[in-house]
């Protein structure tokens, strides 16, 4: 095959991959919003005095922490999910750009022979 061929498939699957991968961290929020709120709900059902007279480095508090650290982790799949889906469109849509660049020169190169 011709490089520009090469250069144009390879294009394409770095797009995939890329627009692949954000598609499933955001299918991955999805999930994980549940299991967030199953932890919220487990925790918070307790009553505050039983919450705060827990000891530290109990599972409680640990508890606690993953309920803190959750929403910040689901901004995080968030975020880098359409940043991966919209730097596989800019791949591709780069690949489309080269390939009406190069169409005229190729033209003209035709018409020369």
């Amino acid at each position: 095959m011709m490089p520009a061929m090469l250069l144009m498939m390879v294009l394409m699957i770095i797009a995939l991959a890329f627009a692949w991968q954000g598609v499933g961290m955001h299918q991955k929020v999805g999930k994980e919003e549940v299991t967030f709120h199953k932890l919220q709900t487990d925790y918070f059902v307790l009553s505050k005095a039983t919450r705060e007279a827990a000891p530290d480095n109990a599972e409680l508090n640990k508890t606690l922490v993953k309920i803190q650290n959750y929403p910040s982790e689901l901004m995080r799949l968030k975020l880098l999910g359409v940043g991966k889906i919209l730097t596989g469109i800019f791949v591709l849509l780069f690949g489309i750009l080269i390939a009406l660049i190069m169409m005229p020169i190729r033209l003209g190169k035709m018409l020369q022979k």
